[in-house]
């Protein structure tokens, strides 16, 4: 029989993920009591049809118990928009958020992106849950893109040429 190796440690995972470049959203959905939204990098693209995003929250969250079963957006936030990562990630902040007014679900004003979703399934994941959300809306602009990296954010400027038509 082989032998099992021990897992890594929580903060020796964190740090080896940490090395993954990922965008910056931050998923805004009505709770009891009004807009709420959360920073979150752990997001994804799922399928195309039907049309599925995957989001990942973890279950120390303080939304986390609001937001699984509700109707969600997801604000890809442009480079100029770390103000807006940091307070929904809990930093202090003289930042206030913008709201689109009368979205049908909470949506942050001119992000880089969005994505309105429904609930369509959640799964265990350990210490995080993960939501599908089918994706009822969306809408997109041009700009640098908010990133994070080694711990840090970060940008990626846009560039003239993509290859949107290969994907």
């Amino acid at each position: 029989m082989p032998h099992a190796l021990a897992p890594p440690s929580p903060d020796a995972l964190r740090a080896c993920m940490s090395r993954f470049t990922t965008g910056v959203t931050v998923v805004t959905f009505a709770a009891d009591d009004g807009a709420r939204g959360v920073t979150m990098n752990s997001f994804t693209s799922v399928s195309a049809d039907p049309p599925l995003v995957l989001i990942s929250v973890a279950r120390r969250a303080r939304s986390h118990d609001q937001l699984i079963d509700r109707p969600f957006c997801i604000n890809v936030l442009g480079a100029e928009q770390e103000p807006i990562a940091r307070l929904f990630a809990g930093a202090r902040s003289l930042t206030e958020p913008r709201w689109v007014p009368d979205a049908p679900v909470p949506r942050l004003d001119n992000p880089l992106a969005w994505l309105e979703c429904q609930p369509w399934r959640a799964f265990d994941g350990g210490d995080h849950t993960l939501v599908l959300g089918r994706v009822t809306d969306l809408g997109h602009r041009d700009g640098d893109a908010l990133t994070y990296a080694w711990s840090r954010f970060g940008t990626v400027p846009q560039l003239a040429e993509g290859i949107e038509h290969l994907i």
